[in-house]
């Protein structure tokens, strides 16, 4: 059984791995090219890329697979299964129909809620509880195919996308490992999804990284914890862009008089800031132009005083 794997973040490498530690026949894997990273745009592989090759796995990176002399290198590997986990594109009907046992997905959510390509990011925004992993096979639409199986994964209070990140990859691994002899044999009974439960984590953009301070505090911190260790969170000091790496929910508090935003302490314990619905303590900031630090260094030397109001 020939399989191609495609992949591009740190999500999609234990499946990888499993995979080739297994001895299944892994005869190429599809990655997004490299991207220019770091103040001088340097240009580095993908996790699944430095995986692949790590392992001596022959590597395709095309710009565009809907392109059809990707879709022809594509099939030069004759694959009989495609297996994907955080690819990045969407694969046109020419790849979908490229391998007899069909192509399937490790995708970050309990379908079918969450499709589409943020799902982890949006879970943790959103206040939800449980999430999970959903093994599917793929069709056209957007994460719409049938499912072959899933297993939940609880949210702590305390997870952020990064550490909910590391724990699907390793549960989406587990569920490609045993349904992997079903894969190959063709003994699967999918289930298709039930369209009217759908919902949708479309990918993040700058103003979903940006902080209402008018929205209840705990809403803030879903906000701050789902957007670590990527971009981060952010609000305005000056005009200028004072990010948000870490915060906590105080222990008791009501709503003031003073508008949301506004700065009701900065001391080693962190920024106290008032929200909707009373205040949010920051723990990890970054001012414009330095690196991300802790309250306590923050408060040694901040010209950030109370009554201070972060837009």
């Amino acid at each position: 059984m020939r399989i191609v794997f495609m992949g591009t973040p740190a999500f999609a490498v234990p499946s990888l791995q499993m995979l080739v530690e297994e001895g299944y026949n892994v005869v190429a894997v599809v990655s997004q090219p490299d991207r220019p990273q770091g103040r001088k745009k340097t240009l580095m592989p993908s996790p699944v890329k430095e995986a692949a090759l790590a392992l001596g796995l022959p590597v395709f990176q095309p710009e565009r697979l809907r392109r059809p002399e990707a879709v022809t290198e594509l099939a030069a590997y004759n694959p009989d299964l495609i297996i994907t986990a955080a690819y990045g594109q969407i694969l046109p009907k020419a790849v979908l129909d490229l391998p007899q046992n069909g192509c399937v997905n490790v995708h970050g959510s309990l379908l079918p809620k969450y499709r589409g390509g943020a799902p982890i990011q949006r879970c943790i925004i959103n206040g939800e509880k449980v999430t999970g992993v959903t093994l599917m096979y793929m069709a056209e639409g957007l994460d719409t195919g049938d499912m072959i199986s899933r297993v939940e994964v609880p949210i702590e209070e305390t997870d952020t996308s990064g550490t909910l990140f590391d724990k699907l990859s390793l549960a989406g691994r587990d569920l490609l490992k045993a349904q992997m002899p079903n894969l190959l044999s063709g003994r699967v009974q999918a289930t298709p999804q039930n369209d009217s439960e759908a919902s949708y984590a479309p990918n993040l953009s700058r103003d979903d990284e940006r902080i209402v301070w008018s929205a209840e505090s705990r809403e803030i911190y879903n906000r701050i914890r789902g957007l670590v260790p990527f971009s981060g969170a952010f609000t305005l000091w000056n005009g200028e862009t004072f990010k948000v790496w870490a915060s906590e929910l105080p222990r008791s508090g009501t709503a003031g008089p003073e508008l949301p935003g506004t700065v009701l302490a900065v001391n080693e314990s962190g920024v106290e800031v008032r929200t909707g619905d009373g205040s949010l303590l920051l723990t990890t900031v970054q001012p414009a132009g330095k690196k991300a630090m802790s309250a306590a260094d923050f408060s040694r030397g901040a010209a950030m005083k109370p009554g201070t109001v972060l837009e």
